[in-house]
């Protein structure tokens, strides 16, 4: 796995670059659609590929070890061969999930025990636990175990999070050593720095993360309920310490114009369930702005979807039409709306390399997120 750096912008430290795995190259900077549990929900692969333009998506550790489990994965020859996706994979590391069940896990130095959601089974994840069932999903890119610290967090409490996920970051380390990937091609780690908004504690969490030379890093613990602000001011200061030469992903984040103003920080990898999830309930993201197709200011419009819009649905179905599917809960529309907001979100950071490669990315990135803030 090799990551080249093409061209950085001269007004701002956004980036363009490349990131070669043995599935393919993905084209920084891009967004990665969430497949929790082995599937972008409602979207098949051919659509993800030739609609959305997607390069990479995610699977979850947590999800994909409780359903369908490791037995069937590792049967099937990996994730890949499972569901049919060629191209490549990342996988979290179950870290966000145990944040998420806050209830319903106990942790320890030596690992994490929780309850499954589905039926409150007893599990125990340890980093070397969490190395090895990535490896067997297959993942091309695999996250370092950590604590998502929650917002708001006490100092001491994220300082203390902080120093055990650079712990078990370095057990995490150790297991890769010790193991190899199951299906023949090359698996790389990526640690996340963590620190919650806390300046200093985010400064020398970087600094650690930057000393173990991965392939790539990671910048968790954000868009946990935090303001913009507290959220620009982190990323800020991590891609100022992580190395320059190393591909950069922001966890979890976020809104278009988030993904903008982060890529203009220098990030060059992003993945959010915002525009699968907001999808569902009927909020479409637009080069104009953002609508809530279920308003019956909606009702008569009869025009594309999106006129601007790069996915086939786009042009094919009216604002009306997916007014009235979503309205009665019909799956259509659900399915609709998912690859258009995912296609938006493909065609805007693709939009985005292209203003940073031809030197117009600044004066672009400005206008657009006051457009894509406007609620129409």
């Amino acid at each position: 796995m090799h990551f080249t750096l093409q061209k950085k912008d001269e007004k701002t430290k956004a980036r363009a670059g490349e990131l070669k795995t043995d599935h393919g190259t993905i084209q920084t900077p891009i967004f990665m659609p969430v497949g929790t549990a082995g599937t972008v929900k409602g979207v098949h692969q051919h659509e993800l590929d030739k609609e959305i333009k997607a390069q990479i998506i995610l699977g979850n550790t947590y999800h994909l070890y409780l359903k369908p489990g490791l037995e069937v994965i590792e049967g099937a020859g990996g994730l890949h061969k499972f569901n049919g996706w060629n191209k490549p994979i990342l996988t979290d590391s179950g870290g966000y999930q145990v944040y998420s069940l806050s209830g319903q896990r106990k942790i320890k130095e030596a690992g994490v025990k929780f309850q499954s959601h589905h039926d409150g089974s007893y599990h125990f994840f340890t980093p070397e636990r969490a190395i090895d069932i990535q490896r067997t999903i297959g993942a091309d890119i695999i996250m370092a175990f950590d604590e998502c610290t929650p917002y708001p967090c006490d100092y001491s409490y994220a300082k203390k999070s902080m120093h055990m996920t650079h712990r078990w970051l370095k057990r995490c380390f150790e297991q890769m050593d010790r193991t190899e990937p199951k299906y023949g091609y090359e698996q790389a780690l990526f640690p996340i720095v963590q620190g919650s908004v806390y300046e200093d504690l985010r400064e020398r969490s970087a600094e650690k993360i930057a000393s173990f030379d991965a392939v790539g890093n990671a910048i968790g613990g954000l868009s946990v309920g935090e303001p913009d602000e507290e959220l620009y001011k982190a990323t800020d200061l991590v891609c100022g310490i992580l190395p320059e030469e190393k591909p950069r992903y922001l966890m979890g984040v976020g809104t278009p114009v988030n993904i903008l103003e982060c890529i203009a920080m220098g990030v060059d990898m992003f993945d959010c369930v915002m525009p699968t999830r907001n999808a569902r309930h009927g909020m479409l993201f637009t080069s104009e702005g953002i609508i809530n197709i279920k308003n019956k200011k909606w009702e008569m419009d009869f025009s594309p979807l999106d006129p601007n819009g790069t996915a086939t649905v786009d042009q094919v179905y009216s604002k009306s039409y997916v007014r009235h599917l979503i309205r009665s809960n019909e799956f259509l529309g659900f399915q609709i709306a998912t690859i258009h907001n995912l296609a938006f979100y493909l065609a805007l950071v693709t939009e985005a390399r292209t203003r940073i490669l031809d030197g117009t990315f600044s004066e672009w990135k400005d206008r657009m997120v006051v457009k894509l803030a406007n609620r129409l």
